[in-house]
């Protein structure tokens, strides 16, 4: 039997399948909307109903001399992951994109390595490798660790936009007399930005949010955001950590609408181009 132009099994269907859906963003979104009323709690507890309302944990955070240094940390160690990241990535990217070789598929398995293999696999490996070093216990370190952590993104955005790169440009540019560094500053990163973009954010995004390197590699002086959250869990539990849990959502809801304006505007700048 058919109603209008579905039978009454597609409507059911279509029906049990959006249920479903909200049913399991309900469950994902859960912890998430639990914890940021709390950072506007005049409370001193984790529990609800609320006994009201307060802008006090914010200024506590914005006051102390713990969470501003940690807040401090996470952007310097961040942004310099990012940049290092962004940079490797991007150069790793166009040489499997250009190059041609048998241990293709290996060499990029490898760089991908961090984000599949356990963060606490990666934490312990290079910690072990940095401590002869002496780069434990220090920025350095602990960037270079981010770093790895961030590659493997922008090597996945990069080779996702570069996939559908028309060659010919290239080769159209080189035949005009432009030299390699030519054609890509004027050629290859205009079109390919919206991608080296998306996996900057995403690198960022790692390395501001990662914890675990961050207990193994950072000193007193190097505890960033989530490592402050989570001794504070530890130590002395305050909704100050709600607070911080809160900025920390906001910061990624940004992160996620730069990211989805950037997908946007490189199928724009495809369908421009086809």
């Amino acid at each position: 039997m058919k109603t209008g132009t579905k039978t009454i099994g597609e409507r059911v269907t279509g029906i049990g399948l959006t249920l479903l859906t909200g049913a399991v963003l309900v469950f994902l979104l859960a912890p998430i909307l639990t914890i940021v009323p709390l950072s506007f709690s005049s409370g001193s507890f984790f529990y609800y109903p609320l006994p009201g309302f307060s802008l006090r944990w914010y200024q506590d955070f914005f006051t102390s001399s713990f969470w501003l240094p940690s807040l401090r940390n996470s952007l310097i160690i961040g942004i310099s992951a990012t940049a290092l990241a962004t940079v490797l990535g991007t150069v790793a990217a166009l040489g499997i994109w250009r190059a041609r070789f048998p241990a293709q598929a290996l060499i990029l398995a490898i760089l991908i390595a961090p984000m599949i293999v356990p963060v606490i696999i990666v934490a312990v490996g290079v910690y072990f490798a940095f401590a002869p070093l002496g780069l434990t216990d220090g920025y350095l370190g602990l960037i270079l660790a981010h770093t790895t952590l961030g590659v493997p993104f922008v090597v996945i955005t990069v080779l996702a936009t570069l996939s559908g790169f028309d060659r010919t440009l290239i080769r159209a540019a080189e035949s005009l007399g432009a030299s390699r560094i030519t054609t890509f500053r004027r050629v290859t990163l205009p079109l390919i930005l919206p991608g080296v973009a998306s996996g900057a954010i995403f690198a960022f995004a790692a390395s501001f949010d990662e914890v675990v390197v961050a207990l193994l590699m950072a000193g007193p002086g190097q505890r960033t955001l989530p490592r402050q959250m989570f001794a504070g869990i530890n130590d002395n539990i305050s909704l100050t950590i709600a607070a911080a849990a809160t900025m920390l959502i906001a910061i990624s809801l940004m992160l996620m609408v730069a990211v989805g304006w950037l997908q946007r505007r490189s199928a724009r700048m495809k369908k421009s181009g086809a």
